[in-house]
């Protein structure tokens, strides 16, 4: 948090503009101003003056942290109102909390008239809840020796931690206590914003700590969170975040997926179950096993039903899910509206509460979707959830329509990554953002993936911006494409592909990091290489991530494999990554439900189904693995892609478009020359 006392508005006359705060920041962190930051910053401090949205692609290297910090604590403390920050990942959010904003806030404070606050927040998950603690967790398998000093299990050992970190803590923050604990345990220690009591009924509502993050947001210039918390506060109906007039979202190109991952619901079997057995214990028995026998009857129907999309709702499946919703509602109906009772009996409620409330919301938001074409309904279990009990899942269509309402139209949005191009412009995400696109975009390939805004509509405005890279991508790094190679199979990865990579990796001396499509990709990769190479091979799975990563960069003979999280995760400039390798364009799965969904619905309207959605996503990330490979001034280092189809098929031309533009080359004894030499440089 920021400096404490009474905050005052310091008049924006008497500030000094943004180009100057600019340069006494850069000045203060050591750092080297360069023209793309201030390009970014005053455009950023345009955007916050005039209210017309930015969507700004700003590359490795630009320092675009403080290009929207300055110009954002700039109007913060003029204006005595609040910015939030958003980013994707915990990483940036500590880089922003513990580095970035204190040194900026001590850096401006001469000049601002007064030191800028900042705080972090996050969903109450996230924090330790003291009742959580001190009453326990109900209806958990081994809750009788959880508080047991004698327990052996890991999980009693991880909760006794809990309650011995609770006396030490200041924030109850989960992240910050390390080694971290399972997800069991912490479900024991914490509670979601449906099941918390709220801080007039919590008997130890003063000392929340999710109540006192959420003050201390209040009280601050710039508030940093996460998109989930950003979606909740926009999507949701209800307020989490404080009254805000700008925000900024970093890591902007993940915003989709994580708006679509808070608005996606799931209505399992073992959910109406736990529901009906919390409630029995406070109405009617025979209310309770009503829900109970409904949760039975879609377990059998799920059980025989075909995973994937449902572009219709068998007569069976809506039986039961018409038997699950009104079950659920006579059980809410029968606990009744709150009632003043001791505590332990309004936790009792509002946890059944919680409960049925997701059932029945769920299942009524299921049997609506197939009377408009606004979400998609698709039974998970092989899929995406090996080894689970089928379930029913139930996501949006598209989300830009939501974020063009409820973002975009309440307030000023900067929208900021160093993938924002896709194919050589921002129309691909400016559409799922619901941003209007270029007309020449719209005739190129379709209609967006949902309705249009009515015409009546207020237009939003927006501008984007490519400030570019300091680096020098053409003379510092190489684009290979294995056009020689057969194209990829479905039976994992050719004996061609192996020796392809195998000689990569002798020729760089290690200095790898290996992309995969799948997990099952990279682990045939790392078996059939560790015997064959000199070097170490690591792979994902083998420890956790960031140890992975931290052995991977203290030895430059290494090898990293793995697969999606570290297409967008890894950050190691210097020697030790000198090859990106990916085994294929990473196409989503053609049986995923929401993408072929909403595949089908660009192609309803006319447009080109693959490109719009399929090539954009492949895009997206192929941007995102070239982008591991310079991270600092002084790198070097070749991207090699072994899938032919990049050279060869006509949808080649905007993938490539949507890479830094390195020089290119097919030829295999060229790019194996050239690892070679960068590898004899770097001994």
């Amino acid at each position: 948090m920021g400096a404490a006392g009474t905050v005052f508005a310091v008049p924006a006359t008497t500030i000094p503009d943004t180009r100057t705060l600019l340069s006494v920041a850069v000045e203060a962190v050591g750092g080297a101003e360069r023209e793309g930051q201030v390009e970014m910053a005053r455009a950023v401090e345009r955007a916050i003056r005039t209210g017309e949205h930015l969507a700004v692609q700003a590359g490795t290297g630009t320092g675009k942290s403080l290009a929207y910090l300055v110009p954002a604590l700039r109007h913060a403390v003029a204006e005595e109102s609040t910015v939030v920050i958003s980013t994707a990942t915990i990483a940036l959010q500590r880089q922003l909390v513990d580095r970035d904003l204190p040194r900026l806030a001590k850096a401006l404070r001469p000049v601002l008239g007064r030191e800028p606050r900042f705080a972090i927040l996050k969903g109450r998950r996230n924090y330790l809840c003291m009742h959580r603690l001190h009453t326990g967790a109900p209806d958990e398998p081994e809750e009788a020796g959880l508080f047991d000093p004698f327990a052996v299990s890991r999980l009693g050992r991880e909760v006794k931690r809990l309650h011995e970190w609770s006396s030490d803590t200041e924030t109850g923050d989960r992240d910050e206590l390390v080694p971290g604990v399972s997800d069991q345990a912490w479900r024991q220690v914490s509670v979601t914003a449906r099941e918390c009591l709220g801080v007039s009924k919590c008997p130890v509502g003063t000392d929340c700590f999710a109540e006192r993050a959420r003050a201390e947001a209040g009280r601050a210039d710039v508030v940093v969170t996460n998109h989930a918390m950003l979606a909740i506060d926009a999507l949701e109906g209800y307020q989490v975040l404080p009254d805000h007039d700008v925000v900024v979202i970093d890591e902007a190109h993940d915003l989709v997926d994580r708006v679509t991952s808070v608005a996606t619901e799931e209505l399992n079997p073992s959910a109406i179950t736990a529901a009906a057995r919390r409630c029995g214990r406070l109405v009617d028995q025979g209310v309770a096993d009503r829900l109970a026998e409904a949760g039975d009857g879609l377990a059998m129907i799920l059980e025989d039903a075909p995973v994937g999309r449902l572009d219709a709702l068998p007569q069976a499946l809506a039986g039961a899910l018409r038997a699950t919703r009104d079950a659920a509602h006579a059980c809410i109906t029968a606990l009744g509206p709150e009632r003043k009772e001791d505590v332990e009996g309004a936790t009792d409620r509002k946890l059944a509460r919680a409960l049925l409330d997701e059932v029945h919301d769920c299942a009524a938001r299921i049997l609506d979707a197939f009377d408009d074409d606004h979400d998609v309904v698709w039974v998970s279990g092989d899929f995406a959830d090996r080894g689970r009990t089928p379930s029913l899942r139930v996501a949006p269509l598209g989300v830009g329509g939501l974020l063009r309402e409820r973002l975009f139209g309440t307030r000023t949005t900067v929208l900021t990554s160093a993938t924002l191009t896709l194919g050589g412009t921002f129309d691909a995400l400016a559409r799922q953002w619901g941003l209007p696109a270029s007309s020449s975009a719209k005739q190129a390939d379709g209609a967006a993936t949902e309705k249009e805004a009515p015409s009546d509509a207020a237009p939003v405005r927006w501008t984007g911006l490519d400030v570019g890279s300091p680096f020098q991508h053409g003379s510092s790094g190489i684009l290979y494409v294995a056009r020689h190679l057969p194209p990829p199979g479905r039976d994992g990865l050719p004996p061609s592909y192996l020796d392809e990579l195998e000689g990569l990796v002798n020729a760089a001396g290690g200095r790898t990091l290996g992309l995969f499509s799948s997990m099952r990709a990279a682990k045939a990769a790392t078996e059939a290489l560790r015997d064959k190479l000199e070097h170490p091979v690591l792979c994902q799975g083998d420890d956790q991530t960031g140890q992975l990563v931290k052995r991977f960069a203290e030895d430059p003979r290494t090898c990293l494999f793995g697969t999606l999280s570290l297409w967008q995760g890894v950050d190691v400039p210097g020697p030790a990554l000198q090859l990106v390798v990916m085994d294929r364009i990473p196409f989503p799965r053609p049986d995923d439900p929401l993408v072929s969904a909403r595949q089908k619905a660009v192609e309803s309207r006319g447009g080109n189904g693959f490109l719009t959605v399929a090539a954009t996503h492949a895009a997206l990330l192929l941007a995102q693995g070239a982008g591991r490979l310079l991270r600092s001034m002084k790198d070097k280092g070749v991207v090699a892609i072994l899938d032919p189809r990049l050279a060869t098929a006509r949808y080649g031309g905007f993938l490539r478009a949507s890479l830094p533009p390195f020089w290119t080359t097919y030829d295999p004894e060229v790019v194996r020359a050239a690892l070679k030499r960068l590898d004899a440089a770097n001994p």
